[in-house]
């Protein structure tokens, strides 16, 4: 366990959401999860070419207005081809605050293992070897921040290799912010992270329910806790009799090496809920659903000594009950359990503000029928902390990795997180052929590429969310494989969500724009665009008609006064990319951010993006006039509109 004197220090906002595990529970305000990275932009599985744009001798590949912090960069290539030199430039530097080579990472300070490495894969039959650099150091920035390569990302062939990303979160103001200098004091997530297997967690006064040879017969449920009043559960420990590590490799396709890890669930329920929160396999509980070898996380996995544990903090204020059923019908034995919780942490959870611990429905294995595989749909609001997915094809062996994660959150057809394959969302590559493989945050099992089993830790990065999250993922390159999926997602959340969609404008709707009193200065014209959005809607082709200017826009909106910052989503054409423009609200200019999308897409053309007021222009106003002036940047000649929904973001729970 991590120290009480560490819990008590001071540190930067981005920095305090990866080091301070024990406040995960704890709702987001203002946050929002995004990705920018090497997407197929026809929806092939060409995931290879990744920039933005070229500036002077550099080739742009992240590039973002207001603030905000990058918790996960990821850069793949092959050992023997051009190594690149990565710049990162803060607030509209000139000149960069950090620049790192290719082979730095895992060894230049702060980019130090385990918080930064490199994964070699293997040769492969001539298909590798491919080198995978990896980042979860915590780089955040008050105004903007913008990476650069000196040489071009692209090309799959040998010598090429541009597959990356980055995750990050956007704030809706800089509170808290401390922009990233690369001479940060990461010593306490350091230490941290390099003892994963023990409770991250401060050291606190404990109470344990234990249970030695604990054996269930089939169809018997046992309750293992049944606690009345406020506390948090710390951790869950248990003890098979055989190790994970024991497994037979050999196991038939169909089977599990551990059927236990299927057969006995676990199911707990917060304050007398009529459903259960949590309830799931215990190979999707402890992170290794697969069970062919062990697998840690910080969070949860399998220590060495071969404990099952799970750390993540699971506050209640009633009642915790927590309990096992074997649905199998054989006999089932372990050899140790333990809970352990507290009531040290009940200040640190005041229930207005804090989400409980939960799992999406668990997705049994099955294939979708060339659609994206959705494994988790959850609604309310909180924050995605974890997720596994299993697979499972017809052959083993069979490259399987190439579906893209994709990751709606609030409605918004455009993917918000992605991936290019299903390894590069646990920060691997080449597929899944060395396991077990395992970091502090993300990892892999089962046999080479086929079945294969990922799960990955959101600690900083988690992925916040006001009205829903759908988490899917594709069969092959583009769902035109035959994949048996399964998993889990483990969030904070709560039932009621946070925001309401108040208004909506749609533009060359001349009622609508008559009743938000919509007027351009400036106009290019109106103009009719069919198309359809990136990701599992690339199918779907849809017609709308907008308007672009060179100059700006304005139109009033209804919103609820009671509202703690509003989100605009508008529906946008990207045929080309860097468009920006200042907002206004009421005269005001919003002084955080420009609304400003770097990327591209001329092929699937629709885009949904956003753009978070803080409430200190919004609040207690029932109605606010938006103004939008056109800023030119880069290849972008004009502002375009289709659609404009209006969201009012609402407060803790209460």
């Amino acid at each position: 366990m991590r120290s009480s004197q560490e819990s008590d220090q001071i540190v930067p906002k981005g920095l305090k959401a990866m080091q301070q595990f024990e406040q995960l529970p704890l709702l987001r305000e203002g946050v929002q999860v995004h990705y920018e990275g090497s997407i197929d932009k026809q929806g092939g599985n060409a995931d290879w070419d990744w920039w933005l744009y070229q500036e002077g001798s550099e080739w742009v590949i992240f590039d973002v207005d207001g603030p905000g912090c990058i918790y996960n960069f990821v850069q793949h290539r092959y050992p023997d081809s051009e190594e690149p030199t990565f710049s990162f430039y803060f607030d509209g530097e000139a000149e960069p605050r950090f620049r790192i080579r290719h082979s730095e990472f895992g060894r230049k300070a702060p980019f130090v293992a385990p918080l930064a490495d490199a994964y070699m894969g293997p040769d492969d039959n001539g298909r590798g070897p491919i080198r995978v650099v990896r980042s979860f150091v915590p780089m955040e920035y008050e105004l903007s921040c913008r990476i650069t390569s000196d040489i071009r990302l692209k090309g799959a062939a040998k010598g090429d290799g541009g597959w990356g990303h980055v995750i990050y979160h956007s704030y809706q103001d800089a509170s808290g912010i401390t922009t990233f200098t690369g001479n940060e004091h990461l010593d306490a997530l350091l230490n941290t992270w390099n003892h994963t297997g023990e409770d991250p967690k401060p050291d606190v006064s404990v109470q344990s329910a234990v249970s030695q040879q604990l054996t269930l017969r089939g169809g018997e449920h046992v309750v293992l806790l049944d606690e009345q009043g406020a506390g948090s559960i710390t951790a869950i420990l248990a003890e098979m009799n055989t190790s994970l590590s024991a497994a037979d490799s050999g196991a038939p396709l169909n089977d599990f090496p551990h059927p236990e890890l299927q057969q006995i669930w676990i199911r707990a329920t917060w304050d007398n809920h009529e459903r259960p929160d949590v309830e799931c396999p215990l190979g999707a509980f402890f992170g290794n659903e697969l069970g062919y070898n062990r697998i840690g996380l910080l969070s949860h996995g399998q220590t060495e000594a071969g404990m099952l544990y799970q750390y993540f903090p699971m506050p209640y204020w009633e009642r915790a009950h927590i309990e096992l059923i074997n649905r199998g019908a054989a006999e089932v034995t372990f050899a140790y359990w333990e809970i352990r919780y507290t009531t040290e942490y009940n200040d640190l959870y005041p229930q207005e503000q804090t989400g409980y611990f939960r799992s999406s429905a668990y997705y049994p294995s099955q294939a979708a029928q060339g659609t994206d595989s959705i494994i988790g749909r959850i609604t309310g609001r909180g924050h995605l902390v974890a997720g596994q997915v299993t697979a499972f094809s017809r052959t083993t062996g069979q490259i399987s990795c190439e579906g893209d994660v994709r990751v709606h959150i609030d409605g918004k057809l455009t993917p918000q997180v992605e991936s290019d394959g299903s390894e590069s969302w646990v920060n691997y590559g080449w597929g899944f052929p060395t396991p077990p493989e395992m970091n502090p945050s993300s990892a892999y099992d089962g046999l080479p590429d086929s079945p294969w089993s990922m799960v990955r830790l959101c600690s900083g990065d988690v992925y916040p969310f006001r009205q829903e999250l759908v988490f899917g993922i594709e069969s092959g390159e583009y769902n035109n494989q035959y994949l048996r999926h399964s998993g889990i997602l483990f969030y904070y959340g709560v039932d009621e969500p946070g925001m309401e969609l108040t208004d909506v404008l749609d533009i060359g709707n001349k009622a609508s724009e008559g009743i938000h009193h919509y007027r351009t200065f400036g106009s290019r014209g109106y103009y009719t665009l069919c198309a359809c959005y990136e990701g599992d809607q690339d199918h779907v082709l849809i017609t709308d008609t907008g308007h672009e200017t060179e100059g700006w826009s304005e139109f009033v909106v209804s919103i609820d006064p009671d509202n703690r910052g509003v989100r605009l989503r508008r529906r946008s054409d990207q045929m080309t990319g860097r468009q920006k423009a200042r907002v206004y609200v009421d005269n005001v200019l919003v002084q955080e951010r420009s609304w400003y999308v770097a990327d591209r897409n001329p092929y699937q053309r629709w885009l949904d993006d956003e753009y978070e007021i803080p409430a200190g222009y919004t609040s207690g106003k029932d109605h606010v006039t938006i103004r939008l002036e056109y800023v030119q940047a880069g290849e972008t000649r004009a502002w375009n509109e289709f659609e404009y929904k209006v969201y009012s973001l609402h407060g803790y729970n209460t």
